[in-house]
């Protein structure tokens, strides 16, 4: 897997998570709430596929979740998924 050229981000202009892979932007959008970040789609760029950055990306924004003290409502399949194979991060779940 190709290491990130930057750790993930809170872009909160653009309410999304992202992070920088090989010149190219992977991102999960978000809605936040009072107490919980909603995650409502992830993207990866088409060249980046296949090689781990979405879960990358996502372990990233838990992590961010976690830190701030909130939740996290999967508003999208790949980040219910990731939480099925994650269970070490079932108590971010809203």
């Amino acid at each position: 897997m190709t290491q990130p050229t930057s750790a993930v981000r809170d872009n909160t202009a653009l309410h999304r998570f992202e992070l920088d892979v090989d010149g190219s932007v992977a991102f999960a959008n978000y809605r936040r709430t009072a107490n919980a970040d909603i995650i409502t789609h992830t993207e990866t760029p088409h060249a980046l596929r296949g090689r781990g950055v979405a879960s990358q990306l996502i372990k990233g924004a838990l992590d961010l979740i976690r830190a701030d003290g909130r939740k996290v409502i999967a508003g999208c399949s790949f980040v219910v998924d990731y939480l099925q194979k994650h269970p070490e991060d079932a108590d971010l779940e809203a």
